[in-house]
């Protein structure tokens, strides 16, 4: 028996006057949805990522969250991409994240899922399986996950042109020759990242606008990836008024 893929969710576009506003926004909603999650009895799963948006973003959950009323020993939190660099490096996403919030906050370090560093692998391709098989045996479903986009349209570590835009099949890819340094890192697929219920782009600054514009109207995978990526239930843009200068 064939299935049809259900159709994209539409995405609708909030845009605040700068990043601070977005990143206070962006907190506020994110804490209110693990909040309702918990609620409901639920162990969200929630996808980080990196960057300067993200990080500003970070330290306003750990702001607001003594009022969001969130258990954070029952919320699980992944990575849609990191650097193939040293545990202890100030490049790797997990870390950023942890001295941002995740630890300010206190998560547990049993719910903190980070990507495999050279100290725990021999490769990008050998971290990405083990990243793969620990989603597996998971859930297998993010109730949201965020993304930040590069001014050349990529998201996570899935670059134009690059051949991990077709790996359909699995999970996780390792990435060599990254345009952006560092070269080595592992990254989500879009089949990973296509099985959020929400996704939620944040993204800042003038020097984005190019790339959202193209996302936004439709533009080919292989050219602007961040185009390839939608929530099941919701996709939302968060964006400062740089950012959507050319919406």
């Amino acid at each position: 028996m064939t299935t049809t893929p259900e159709p994209p969710t539409q995405p609708r576009v909030e845009v605040h006057e700068d990043a601070a506003e977005l990143s206070t926004a962006v907190a506020g909603e994110l804490l209110n949805r693990i909040a309702d999650a918990q609620a409901a009895g639920g162990v969200p799963n929630i996808c980080l990522t990196g960057g300067t948006i993200a990080e500003s973003i970070h330290r306003e959950v750990a702001r607001l969250a003594p009022e969001s009323g969130v258990d954070w020993g029952a919320v699980e939190f992944w990575f849609g991409d990191e650097r193939f660099v040293d545990p202890d490096s100030p490049d790797r996403n997990v870390r950023q994240a942890k001295a941002a919030f995740l630890d300010e906050v206190g998560v547990p370090a049993h719910r903190i899922h980070h990507m495999p560093s050279p100290a725990e692998v021999p490769d990008v391709e050998t971290g990405a399986a083990a990243y793969a098989q620990e989603l597996l045996a998971s859930s297998g479903h993010f109730d949201v996950m965020m993304l930040g986009v590069g001014p050349d349209g990529h998201i996570a570590s899935l670059f134009p042109g690059f051949p991990q835009l077709d790996a359909f099949d699995v999970l996780a890819v390792g990435v060599t020759g990254s345009p952006k340094p560092p070269p080595l890192r592992i990254s989500l697929t879009f089949r990973a990242l296509r099985s959020a219920g929400a996704v939620w782009f944040l993204v800042s600054g003038e020097a984005k606008a190019s790339a959202v514009a193209s996302a936004l109207s439709g533009a080919d995978v292989h050219q602007t990836p961040a185009a390839g990526v939608h929530g099941k239930d919701e996709t939302i843009w968060f964006l400062d008024r740089a950012a959507a200068s050319q919406l």
